[in-house]
């Protein structure tokens, strides 16, 4: 999967996206990520990418021919790769307090049916809502009802939950398909999990986690899936 990442501050993403299992995935050429200055596409000596509101009000609006002339070279530089039929077209998000909240489902769907996402990352009152209008947004998302600085942690956020629905990003499949709101798990909370060592301060593992019966195990979890 490629994600092309629009934002003012590139800087933010430089931890989240290079430890763990989000850099062995990029070392592995399994998720493909890049990143865009807005800044670049700025218009005049100070590189302004917004401006007062039309009808007044607080804050600033990003402009929608910066945006755009953002938007369109990213799809310009991609498309001159080679790209299969399935992923020739990327799938441009806006990250919003606007958007339609960010759920399991939807990242599942995210992870099967696109392997290009532009994320846009919004600041200050938003963007242009001709954006939007104008068809070069096709959906936007939120990771909850409150509002953020800008649009990078939500970001953040879903391209943590998409990239572990990649192939071998995990390691092992399994590992995604049994995880709190999956699919097999019935869209619940997971079950709870235990370790060594078998007694911790008074508190002991469940018995049944410890007999071996596959069978007892399997229904004490369905039973504590909340």
């Amino acid at each position: 999967m490629r994600i092309d990442i629009l934002t003012l501050f590139p800087g933010m993403f430089s931890g989240p996206l290079t430890e763990s299992i989000l850099k062995r995935a990029q070392e592995e050429k399994l998720l493909t990520i890049r990143f865009h200055d807005l800044r670049t596409f700025g218009l005049g000596r100070y590189h302004q990418v917004d401006d007062r509101p039309y009808g007044g009000g607080a804050g600033m609006v990003m402009r929608s021919d910066v945006v755009v002339a953002a938007l369109e070279a990213v799809v310009r530089e991609g498309n001159k790769r080679k790209r299969s039929k399935r992923n020739g077209k990327p799938w441009t998000i806006y990250l919003s307090p606007r958007g339609k909240k960010l759920t399991q489902i939807r990242v599942e769907q995210l992870a099967k049916k696109h392997e290009w996402l532009i994320l846009l990352c919004g600041h200050y009152e938003g963007i242009d809502q001709r954006i939007i209008s104008g068809g070069w947004i096709d959906e936007e998302i939120s990771i909850g009802d409150y509002v953020l600085t800008g649009g990078e942690i939500p970001a953040m956020v879903l391209i943590d939950a998409v990239a572990r629905q990649i192939p071998g990003v995990l390691g092992k499949d399994a590992s995604a398909e049994e995880e709190s709101f999956s699919k097999s798990l019935k869209r619940k909370r997971e079950y709870p999990h235990y370790t060594r060592p078998e007694v911790f301060r008074k508190q002991r593992v469940p018995k049944v986690l410890l007999n071996g019966n596959h069978r007892e195990i399997k229904e004490w979890r369905e039973d504590h899936l909340s």
